[in-house]
């Protein structure tokens, strides 16, 4: 076997993911809002004025072809680690090579640094000289939000770019192109129906290379035919992807969102676990449920029982935890308490209403005992001692603390519902006036 042979047979175990991986901007797929004609970062890339970046969005979505595509571009020289398996030493050995780079060829150095988040205090501290002078140019690329899980002085020197999940039309658009295109499925002249090929963009809920995977597999395993034609239906799709196709077109998909959002509202337990289900069986990720649950938690029940938010939240972060199966017991627990807990939308009105005041309102004067009088002047300090602390007079005295332009506003009205009733009693045994408790107006409109 000569080396041309080795270097074929070692292009045939790549996986298709792998091989489809696009070589520029124009063959990039998905992440127009960073990518699009005339976007900083494509500008950027374009002039070589990229500076240190973080990528942060979901797998499969394109961080790591993104940056690829961006040291090729600008014929800079790409190192690549991982946070989990390097450590300090293997920091400092691509910061060598980087300033080696700069001084004998003048060329850039592209550290692409995948999992970044994993990076802690000690091996974040390591990169930070290279990254303030220039040595390499950083792309972190994460799965979780940089501003929480990593160094703040690594982030505070990067452009942060949010990554979207791809759509189920730039997945299948993906797909199609990879079983026409030469470096990827061409050779096995494979017919794939529509519906197999919309099957796996569902499923594989905005992930590219779990889509490319599925289409693989699917195409490898199915037995041609007698006439040597192969053919790859629906049920290989299903087996390739493992989910049960389940008859919802995107309409439908939204539709069944819906229903589970006012099946929420109208506290209907069965009706929203149902939908749930329903979508979560048909390939939809279960995050997205639990983030509406999250929203109608406060959207629909709101004050009427404040615990309604606790237990999504809490259901949201046990799914993250747990994942399927088990995660989605309290997915479940979460859907049915919040659609048997009292419901008021008094918190949706008050926030719009106090958006509303925000920006319509001109004079927002704040009164001056409520002022900062730290560094104020000797008539700021004056005039801070009419505030009255509350805890002097029992917890609660009458003041106004909006401006004169909106003192007798009402944002909040309590509906006289589950803890709202004990909101309004509280209310009116501190002796605050009840027109802060008038009958509230009917909700807006909700789609």
């Amino acid at each position: 076997m000569d080396l041309f042979d080795l270097n074929n047979n070692e292009y045939d175990a790549k996986p298709l993911a792998d091989k489809m991986r696009p070589n520029n901007l124009d063959e990039f797929v998905g992440q127009q809002h960073i990518v699009a004609e005339g976007s900083l970062l494509r500008r950027a890339i374009k002039l070589d004025r990229l500076g240190s970046c973080i990528f942060w969005g979901p797998p499969g979505c394109g961080k790591t072809t993104l940056a690829h595509i961006i040291a090729s571009t600008t014929h800079g020289n790409f190192i690549k680690l991982n946070a989990v398996q390097s450590g300090v030493a293997d920091v400092k050995k691509a910061v060598e090579e980087a300033r080696n780079a700069l001084k004998m060829y003048g060329k850039k150095t592209y550290l692409l640094l995948d999992e970044c988040h994993r990076f802690n205090k000690t091996q974040s501290d390591s990169l930070l000289p290279a990254i303030e002078q220039g040595t390499i140019l950083f792309i972190g690329s994460t799965t979780e939000n940089p501003y929480a899980s990593m160094t703040p002085a690594i982030v505070s020197r990067c452009r942060v770019f949010e990554f979207k999940r791809l759509s189920d039309a730039d997945i299948e658009g993906a797909l199609r192109r990879a079983l026409d295109s030469r470096k990827g499925l061409r050779d096995y002249h494979a017919k794939v129906d529509q519906d197999a090929v919309a099957h796996i963009a569902r499923c594989a809920a905005g992930d590219m290379r779990t889509a490319y995977n599925a289409l693989e597999l699917a195409v490898l395993t199915t037995p041609p035919a007698s006439d040597g034609s192969l053919h790859v239906a629906l049920s290989d799709a299903e087996q390739s992807i493992q989910r049960k196709a389940l008859s919802y077109n995107e309409d439908t998909y939204y539709d069944m969102l819906s229903a589970f959002c006012k099946s929420l509202r109208g506290s209907d337990s069965n009706a929203a676990l149902y939908y749930a289900f329903r979508l979560i069986e048909g390939g939809c990720d279960p995050m997205i449920i639990l983030r509406r649950l999250v929203v109608h938690s406060s959207e629909d029940v709101g004050m009427a029982d404040p615990n309604a938010l606790v237990v999504a939240t809490s259901a949201l972060t046990a799914f993250e935890k747990l994942g399927a199966p088990e995660g989605l017991i309290p997915l479940s627990n979460a859907i049915i308490y919040v659609c048997e807990a009292e419901k008021s939308n008094s918190v949706i009105l008050a926030m719009d209403a106090a958006k509303r005041a925000a920006r319509e309102v001109r004079d927002d004067d704040i009164p001056p005992y409520l002022k900062d009088n730290s560094f104020g002047s000797a008539e700021t300090k004056a005039q801070s001692r009419n505030y009255k602390y509350p805890h002097n007079y029992g917890g609660w005295v009458k003041q106004q603390y909006l401006p004169d332009s909106l003192k007798d506003e009402i944002f909040y009205r309590p509906q006289g519902r589950g803890f709202e009733k004990t909101v309004a009693e509280t209310r009116r045994r501190k002796g605050m006036p009840d027109d802060t408790l008038p009958e509230p107006p009917k909700g807006r409109p909700h789609p």
